[in-house]
């Protein structure tokens, strides 16, 4: 048998055979509607409300899908009459759905996002910002929901076999579905409907998982086992189904602490700690604007202009996805958000240069905590490459995809790649009319 990711294993699955139904990843249209700090956002929006004709258009940033003039409806959950239903997004003030030129409305609430593999980011949830806000997963994102994400695939990142991070990321947090560098990875809800209902998998594939490895097993196991299995590829992860129940019930067990890392505590879950002695701390205070980041191996620290913060194991600072360093990468998008830089292309003077509060409380503790989470994923890679090594062995054996035809698991059917009908409520359309779903 061939290496699990190439041709020469032809039983190991695409991920796209397991959950058939993704979405692809959001695109905002313009920066300034998602960042690090909420308070940002919000004089952002108050900035543009403020404005008025030829201003309010260049602060805008106008693409082909959105302007101030563009009636839509509001995104699913955020209706402004409170018609939508609760969902993992956030209750709160919504937006409108009146063209934002003639009638803006209030500030909707911020909602957390998980923008790439680790950056938990804030977004403004009004649809008439988002160029591409991908309402088939607000529809279906609440408090029950996973998504699984591809990361991108770089094949000079997968050579240097020292990336430790999974293929896949998971999160309860809406995802943008972004990666730092390479071919951006589809949205994979679990659920395809609210409350947990209809598991995002290949219609008979569970029956198959409890039929030959175990009969309790639940959408989650599979989540868990998909999550420390999955192989990158240049077309896309692939999934090996193990025959023997031993090997899936290690695999699910490490699996569900990869997803308990992700989560950082969500759900009623325990957050990540180090042993003590081990966790990383503020030695030294943070500047209000960091000029830059290096690693002191030495002394395990993070050292950020003046300030220090350790220990900080070197595998948590060399943890890459898609080849870049993701501190590096965290702490830029944060040091360049507190001085108010700009992306390139944008006006100097654009809302992306507006909220700019210096260095925040807030991003040293996620800091912290995202070193932890960083260095825990680096520990359990043992463990994932002994996996790795027991489904490559000479004496493995996985499901074929003939023993998934005959089940009636393969090939998928062209439903199951489609969103499911959501007929729990009305939606408020554009101009405050409504649609039902």
């Amino acid at each position: 048998m061939g290496s699990l990711g190439s041709p020469d294993c032809p039983d190991s699955l695409e991920l796209d055979e397991l959950m058939p139904w993704s979405v692809r990843p959001l695109r905002t249209g313009r920066s300034w509607v998602a960042g690090p700090d909420p308070a940002a956002l919000r004089a952002r929006w108050e900035r543009l409300a403020a404005a008025e004709g030829a201003e309010q258009e260049r602060l805008f940033r106008p693409s082909r899908s959105r302007t101030p003039h563009t009636a839509v409806a509001a995104l699913p959950g955020r209706s402004a009459t409170g018609a939508g239903s609760s969902t993992a997004t956030g209750a709160g003030t919504a937006a409108g759905t009146g063209r934002f030129a003639r009638e803006p409305g209030d500030c909707p609430d911020p909602v957390r996002i998980l923008h790439g593999p680790f950056d938990e980011q804030w977004l403004l949830p009004d649809h008439r910002l988002i160029d591409a806000a991908r309402p088939e997963l607000w529809r279906v994102s609440d408090e029950r929901q996973l998504f699984a994400v591809e990361h991108g695939y770089v094949p000079q990142a997968q050579a240097t076999g020292l990336a430790p991070a999974p293929a896949l990321s998971v999160t309860h947090l809406l995802p943008d579905g972004h990666s730092p560098a390479g071919r951006p990875g589809r949205i994979r809800p679990l659920y395809r409907r609210p409350g947990a209902a209809d598991p995002n998998l290949a219609p008979g594939l569970l029956a198959v998982v409890r039929a030959r490895l175990d009969p309790e097993a639940t959408p989650e196991a599979v989540l868990a086992w998909t999550l420390a299995a999955a192989v990158p590829t240049p077309a896309g992860c692939r999934v090996p189904l193990p025959a023997d129940s031993e090997v899936w019930a290690a695999g699910v067990e490490l699996g569900e602490e990869l997803v308990r890392l992700r989560l950082r505590g969500a759900r009623g879950g325990e957050r990540p700690r180090l042993p003590g002695g081990r966790r990383p701390y503020v030695r030294a205070a943070l500047p209000a604007r960091p000029p830059g980041i290096a690693y002191d191996a030495e002394a395990e620290a993070l050292v950020i202009g003046e300030g220090r913060i350790s220990p900080v194991p070197a595998a948590a600072w060399e943890f890459t996805v898609s080849g870049v360093r993701v501190l590096e990468l965290w702490f830029g998008r944060r040091a360049a958000a507190a001085v108010g830089a700009v992306p390139e292309g944008a006006d100097a003077d654009g809302l992306d240069a507006v909220g700019a509060r210096g260095w925040t409380p807030e991003w040293t503790s996620e800091l912290l905590e995202l070193i932890t989470v960083l260095a825990l994923l680096d520990g359990v890679r043992p463990r994932r490459e002994a996996l790795a090594a027991r489904l490559e062995g000479a004496g493995a054996s996985l499901i074929s995809r003939e023993e998934l035809r005959a089940a009636g698991v393969l090939p998928v059917p062209a439903s199951a790649r489609r969103p499911a009908s959501v007929l729990g409520h009305q939606e408020e359309g554009p101009e405050g009319q409504f649609a039902l779903l």
